[in-house]
């Protein structure tokens, strides 16, 4: 599928500077026909999954496994937590085509310094295999964070919100979800095949839309590892929440980084792995039955 090319550069000044976009986002689920266990033809929703390979002024960078609902953000938001590319006003133009699964970016003057930014990869945990390269390793020194606080009260309510979310995964399974959050309120909810790519599809979007970090909530539905650590950093946000768990990893980078760094989040329940300065306890809930010498819930959240 091929879309027109649409030019949202914009002729006024105060608005932000916009590349020319396509909109070329695909369905996220598809029909199946099923046999269930009682032998009974049924149709059921499955995830789709789409390869698209990302290309820079015809230099091929890297194929991600994606839904495909937010393929423009996805590949300037990839570009972004990478710093393969600093500014947005450098990008003329993103085309995406999924007759040759393509993502096509032009830039207006090229990029200097191409092989030293790939000469050296790191295949991550990342869902479907993420990769993290070594200037974007070399650009989280540069990286301050602002301090950020965080009510436990306003925690509970977000949970309820992103509760209410999680679309596709409540149609079809096989995705994950992330959310740019203030207080309470969800921004914006990408689901994706992997975390990173919704990652990263947020990214974009902030990108595009010039929104800041520092007074932002990152929530996802995936473990926190140190690639996800590395993303939220490079977005300028303080606090990182996740429904599953945390690798030692991602807690140590977030310690050097100082994210504030909430996990198994749901319910009524969460542990702070870095950071409870930041957390107001101000809504603590009754004591529940706890694992012996565990301080863990009865309750089990998977990963």
């Amino acid at each position: 599928m091929i879309t027109d090319l649409v030019t949202q550069t914009s002729s006024n000044e105060t608005e932000p500077y916009r590349p020319q976009l396509t909109h070329s986002g695909l369905a996220p689920t598809h029909p199946v026909s099923v046999v269930d266990e009682q032998r009974v033809d049924r149709e059921v929703q499955i995830a789709g999954e789409s390869p698209l390979t990302l290309y820079v002024d015809d230099r091929e960078i890297v194929t991600l496994m994606t839904l495909g609902s937010h393929p423009e953000a996805l590949a300037l938001g990839y570009l972004r937590t990478q710093h393969f590319i600093e500014r947005i006003e450098d990008i003329r133009s993103v085309q995406v085509s999924w007759d040759t699964e393509s993502a096509r970016v032009s830039t207006w003057r090229g990029v200097e310094g191409w092989d030293d930014k790939l000469k050296r990869r790191t295949l991550t945990t990342g869902c479907g295999q993420g990769t993290v390269f070594s200037c974007t390793l070399d650009s989280l020194y540069s990286v301050r964070l602002p301090k950020a606080s965080i009510a436990q009260s306003t925690l509970y309510v977000l949970l309820e919100n992103i509760r209410r979310q999680n679309d596709v995964y409540k149609r079809a399974g096989a995705v994950h979800g992330c959310g740019l959050c203030r207080g309470e309120d969800i921004l914006l909810f990408v689901e994706d095949v992997g975390r990173h790519n919704a990652a990263d599809a947020i990214a974009g979007y902030m990108w595009l839309e010039q929104i800041p970090g520092a007074d932002k909530i990152f929530y996802t539905t995936g473990r926190l590892t140190s690639e996800i650590v590395m993303k939220v950093a490079q977005m300028g946000i303080p606090v990182l929440v996740s429904r599953s768990g945390v690798t030692h990893m991602g807690l140590e980078l977030a310690q050097e980084l100082g994210v504030t760094m909430i996990s198994r989040a749901k319910g009524r329940h969460f542990l702070v792995f870095n950071g409870s300065e930041c957390v107001l306890f101000d809504a603590k809930p009754e004591d529940a039955p706890r694992h012996k010498g565990t301080g863990i819930m009865h309750s089990r959240i998977p990963d």
